[in-house]
């Protein structure tokens, strides 16, 4: 009664319809959109500095207290740190079920609790913040002069740009580098400064002295206040020339007479460039919840107004924004979208021959579809390429359950039933079937939903959506299907002349097929063993080719942007390093491909991003002969490793790294790591299959150790603190004072001239400010060389740990054509011919240990699928055999997917497994409909097994053909697919169309074949265990 109410009310069934369609439509204007699922990495970043401290005494003061107590914290997955000159960066990833801001609280706890053990003599206490190591800036700006210098760019950029676009709605982070803020630089002569016998610590008094700003006051004058002001902040370079630093018998030592004052910046080892022009490099990052497009189109929107409040001389350019590749991946998945819906149409057609009764399944593609999209905003999707594919692959689904009860409906109205009561009898025959075919195929998502991990968060999407479909379709099959039906199909009967020469054609072709199919079923039914002996051989073969086909994690995007750097030898000048990322911005530039490049060196080591042109408007084909050329013009480059590989929209945490892949030792004991660790990045780097090889550990830098003669320093009066203190304020770019600005705030610098950094020599030149004492009255100025010896030797320039252990990242890339688990394969055995010892441990990182895990887990995943759709068809059709029947069709499906790969020289990545996944939720169906008949006619007509399943296979022919033919051609689009984002699409359609097309010549010949001698099993289960009564004879089809 439940469907006939729908066919009967035509009104409330279309209406139905109509509110299904607007919900999609209203959701699917706000969605957001991203090139990818968006997931939010629960990471917090704790930072702390401690100007001048070198690698070691950073770690060993700062990130080994802080690790002690953030190691406890609950729900942490991975810890690392990094230490470097005058910093720590530690980096706590959480399991992603853990609240990010309870993970917050606790970290502040953590940090005040180890604050005991810090040092007493820190700038600022450490901070942290949440941050996505996956995230990419959207949005990439330079800010250009011909005229102002680099530190008033970066000034207007930090100040103004960075400020205004920060408040746009879905900006999360704006980056700015390149330079550093303006700053008065004081350069003092250490000759001069004993002349006048002036220490490092007058001079840093003397300026903090001089430059206050304090609160003044105000005074009345009858009905007038005036507000007090003093010129008492020096803000030029030009101000603290003529600033007393002492008097000295009677005359005044001015700045002047000690060193240079010049206006410049903070940092000077800072440098930026775009397009081979100075630069200051502005980077824009979005929220986690965030439209891509609509953030960067509203910062673009922006941007006009900014540059009329900038100076005249300041330029702002884009050098890249994300949205680019994402629309034109996202239209190009349209046109796939659309491309399958009409090749289904076509499909249906060319079986219906009847263009009425070809729209009705039809309408169940958009409704299917775009309903959808409301599903996906409730949960909070975005419209990215998982999503889209999902809904792309779901058009042959949608579409099944509306053929198969148009089929049946046509068949009865085609023997002469009413359409009214055949669509009643008909959408009725067939319900049972539909239902196991929508609920076994929705089993089929479980291991999907099952992934852990941050690709189980991403597949999530696509399972859900896809399912979606699913359920609005068995909606819409037995509803809006049969009620469409009833009022436009009636019987045509059409003499062979008035149906058309094709038409004719077409049926006589079909009929000639059945015809065939009948007649080898027959020789299947009568050779049943042979056919088993098939079946098992499928099931041998889906374990050889599983073993054989390369496999990946995702396929490689030809995003059309480019990440890279320069390793250098760590002891090179900053100007030559300079000059060095100079010369490759330059050498990239001129490629012909190449549209935009852009970089900067600082604390991190010279870094650049390349931008290539469209697809379209490219010389290449694809990115990777755009690599090979870049790599060849940087290898003239003397002095300089390059390292270069193409951005990717999946990334999955892991350090960052000069290599899209890492591995990872871990020791207790630094000195281990640091003979193991170069011993097995040479034999990688000897592998023809990997390319930039290397690793963080950095141990080559050069060292000046300044050997203190403790008793020569007593005797003098002087403490080690002085010493330190005085080489900080000598060469460490110290801050000393603050210059306040309506805007801004900028730094007083004090150092020694740059003339003296030239050779360790100065060091003989610097004396030590002692003063007063018990044991010396008077302040005095020791020079340094009478109690310390210099030696010179190495050091690490960089302290990396993973836990609590000390560790060493080995980076590296693929060479085309070499899958991620033959690498892995490589670097275990080169591990272990290595023989290193037991204490050092490895492991994958980053993109490469979630490959690991998913690889692990794929056989499982695929069995649990295997048992969900045995439990869901058990229960509907209340048997333990027949859901076997319905399971043996899959190791054909799986042959057919695995040789496709082969064939077309794709790895079996994650997009191919979940094509995989979903051909089980297709080839079962066709069983499905093969049994459903057979046991009505068992049940109904009285027909015996063989007769029964005979009759079925020819009754369900036509749908079986037409529902594979339909999930075909709409993964076909996919398969052939070409523009930009076709590498992440075509794994999917390469592995359903191959499965397919092997399944459905197997499956109707096997799935028979099962069915007979499972029923044979099941009688002689019912004969074995089960009293010989009539009552038992009388009931072939009870459960076992």
């Amino acid at each position: 009664m439940g469907i006939e109410i729908f066919i009967r009310r035509p009104v409330t069934t279309s209406l139905l319809a109509i509110a299904i369609l607007l919900a999609g439509i209203v959701a699917y204007l706000q969605l957001p959109v991203a090139p990818m699922p968006m997931v939010d990495f629960p990471t917090i970043s704790v930072d702390a500095r401690l100007p001048g401290a070198n690698p070691e005494t950073m770690a060993a003061t700062m990130a080994t207290p802080l690790e002690r107590t953030l190691g406890r914290i609950a729900g942490l997955s991975e810890m690392t740190s990094s230490s470097g000159q005058g910093g720590t960066r530690i980096s706590l990833q959480f399991e992603l079920s853990r609240d990010i801001n309870g993970a917050m609280r606790d970290v502040q706890a953590a940090i005040n609790a180890a604050r005991a053990q810090l040092p007493a003599n820190l700038p600022t206490q450490p901070s942290f913040r949440k941050y996505n190591p996956a995230d990419q800036p959207v949005i990439e700006m330079a800010v250009m002069s011909d005229v102002m210098d680099r530190g008033n760019l970066y000034d207007l950029a930090s100040t103004i740009l960075a400020q205004r676009i920060s408040q746009i709605p879905g900006v999360g982070l704006v980056e700015v580098g390149g330079s550093s803020l303006p700053a008065v630089r004081v350069e003092l002569n250490p000759g001069a400064l004993a002349k006048y016998g002036v220490g490092l610590e007058d001079v840093r008094a003397a300026i903090n002295a001089a430059n206050v700003n304090r609160p003044k006051g105000q005074i009345e004058e009858g009905d007038k206040r005036w507000e007090l002001q003093v010129n008492d902040q020096a803000r030029t370079a030009a101000d603290y020339l003529p600033l007393i630093v002492a008097y000295r018998e009677g005359a005044p030592v001015r700045l002047s007479d000690l060193g240079n004052v010049v206006d410049s910046v903070e940092n000077l080892r800072n440098a930026g460039y775009a397009n081979g022009h100075p630069a200051v490099v502005v980077r824009v990052y979005k929220q986690p919840d965030a439209n891509i497009v609509a953030t960067v189109e509203r910062v673009l929107g922006l941007l006009p107004e900014l540059e009329a409040g900038l100076p005249a001389a300041a330029d702002i350019e884009v050098l890249m924004e994300r949205t680019r590749t994402i629309k034109a991946s996202l239209r190009e998945v349209e046109h796939c979208l659309a491309l399958s819906v009409g090749l289904v149409m076509i499909v249906v057609f060319l079986f219906l021959r009847n263009l009425r009764s070809t729209l009705i399944p039809s309408v169940a593609i958009p409704v299917s579809l775009i309903g959808s999209f409301a599903v996906m905003y409730l949960c909070g999707f975005s419209l990215d390429n998982l999503s889209l594919m999902a809904l792309a692959v779901g058009t042959g689904f949608v579409v099944d359950d509306a053929i198969v009860v148009l089929e049946n409906i046509s068949r009865k109205i085609e023997e002469g039933i009413p359409p009214m009561r055949a669509a009643i009898e008909g959408a009725r025959e067939v319900a049972p079937t539909v239902i196991s075919m929508s609920l076994a195929l929705l089993a089929v998502f479980l291991p999907i939903l099952l992934m852990g991990g941050i690709v189980g968060r991403m597949f999530r999407e696509f399972a859900v959506t896809l399912g979606a479909a699913v359920i609005v379709s068995l909606v819409v099959s037995v509803t809006l299907t049969p009620m469409l039906c009833s009022r436009f199909l009636k019987h045509e009967t059409k003499s062979p002349a008035e149906q058309g020469r094709f038409f004719r054609g077409l049926d006589a072709g079909f009929q000639c097929l059945l015809n065939g199919y009948s007649r080898s079923l027959s020789w299947a039914l009568s050779h049943g063993r042979l056919v088993l002996l098939l079946l098992v051989s499928a099931v041998g073969l889906n374990v050889y080719l599983y073993t054989v086909v390369p496999k990946g994690f995702f396929p490689e995007q030809d995003t059309g942007r480019l990440i890279g750097g320069l390793q250098t030898d760590p002891n090179l000048a900053f100007g030559l390093i300079r000059q060095k990322l100079a010369d490759a911005l330059e050498r990239a530039s001129r490629d012909p491909d190449v549209k935009t490049v852009a970089g900067f060196t600082g604390g991190g080591g010279p870094g650049f991003n390349v931008l290539l042109k469209p697809l379209g408007e490219r010389s290449s084909r694809s990115s990777n002969e755009v690599l090979a050329r870049l790599r060849a013009q940087f290898g003239k480059i003397p002095g300089v490793r390059l390292f270069l590989f193409q951005a990717q929209d999946v990334r999955t945490g892991g350090r960052f790294s000069p290599g899209s892949f890492q591995y990872t030792l871990e020791s207790g004991d630094l000195a281990e790591l640091r003979y193991w660790t170069p011993r097995l990045v040479e034999a990688l780097s000897k592998r023809p299959e990997l390319d930039d090889v290397g690793s963080d550990l950095q141990e080559k830098g050069q060292e000046l150790r300044l050997v203190v003669n403790r008793d020569a320093a007593y005797r003098l009066g002087v403490k080690q603190e002085l010493i330190d203190q005085t080489l900080n304020d000598a060469f460490g770019q110290r801050p000393v004072s603050v210059i306040y600005n309506a805007l801004n705030q900028y730094r007083v610098i004090m150092e020694l001239d740059p003339a003296h950094w030239q050779s360790p020599e100065a060091l003989q030149q610097l004396y030590v400010s002692v003063p007063p004492s018990a044991q010396y009255p008077e302040a005095r100025q020791i020079p340094l060389a009478n109690f310390v010896t210099l030696e010179r030797g190495t050091a690490p320039q960089e302290i990396n740990h993973h836990g609590t252990a000390a560790a060493a990242t080995i980076s590296f890339n693929l060479k085309p054509g070499i899958s991620l688990s033959d690498a892995a394969l490589i670097i275990e055995d080169t591990v272990a011919s290595l023989g290193a010892p037991a204490s050092l441990h490895g492991g994958f990182q980053g993109t490469a240990k979630a490959f690991k895990e998913s690889l692990d887990s794929q056989p499982w995943l695929i069995l649990t699928a295997l048992l969900a759709i045995y439990v869901v068809l058990g229960i509907l059709y209340e048997s333990y055999v027949h859901p076997l029947t319905i399971i043996s069709t899959l190791p054909s499906a799986g042959v057919g997917a695995l040789l496709a790969l082969l064939v077309c020289k794709t790895e079996f990545s994650l997009i191919a497994f979940i094509g995989v996944i979903m051909l089980i939720g297709i080839v079962k169906k066709n069983a499905i409909m093969m049994i459903d008949y057979a046991l009505q006619a068992e049940r109904e007509q009285g027909l015996a097994p063989r007769e029964a399943i005979f009759a079925a296979c020819r009754m369900r022919f036509r749908p079986i053909l037409m529902t594979t033919l339909a999930a075909l051609v709409g993964a076909l689009p996919l398969a052939l697919g070409s523009g930009d984002g076709a590498e992440m699409r075509q794994p999917l359609g390469i592995s359903i169309v191959g499965g397919l097309l092997v399944s459905q010549v197997l499956t109707l010949y096997t799935t028979p074949v099962v069915y007979l001698y499972l029923d044979r099993f099941r009688w002689w289960c019912i004969r074995t265990f089960k009293p010989s009564t009539p009552e038992n004879l009388e009931k072939p089809h009870e459960a076992i």
